[in-house]
C-alpha cells in the first residue's frame, strides 16, 4: 500500500520562513519515505499511515518557533499502491502533454 500526504508545515513569523521549513524537510530523511518539496508545501509518499504521521509530527516538531502552522491532506487509497509521479502522469495522459505552464 502507498499513503500519500501533502504537508505544509512552517513557523508563524515575520520575515523570512525558508530556514524552519528547510529543517522540517530535513527531518523527514529520518523516516522511510519518498518525499518532494515545492513552493506550498511537501507531497509525501509512505508505505502507511504510521509513517507517514510519524515524518510529518517529527517536520512539524522540527520548527523552532513559538507558533506553528501544519497542514497534512492524506489519500490513503487502500486497494492500490499507486505512488503520486502515477497519479501525474495520468493527469499528463488526459492533457497530453506535461501538467505545467508558463516557462
Amino acid at each position: 500500500m502507498t499513503v500519500i500526504g501533502f504537508l505544509s508545515t512552517a513557523p508563524v513569523v515575520e520575515g523570512s520562513m525558508a530556514g524552519e521549513v528547510a529543517k522540517a524537510v530535513d527531518a523527514l530523511d529520518a523516516f522511510d519515505v519518498e518525499y518532494e518539496t515545492g513552493p506550498m508545501g511537501t507531497t509525501i509518499e509512505a508505505a502507511d499511515v504510521d509513517e507517514l504521521f510519524a515524518a510529518a509530527q517529527a517536520a512539524h516538531e522540527a520548527i523552532d518557533a513559538d507558533r506553528v502552522s501544519t497542514v497534512l491532506k492524506i489519500d490513503d487509497k487502500r486497494a492500490s499502491d499507486a505512488p503520486a509521479a502515477e497519479k501525474v502522469a495520468s493527469v499528463e495522459e488526459h492533457l497530453g502533454r506535461e501538467a505545467r505552464g508558463g516557462d
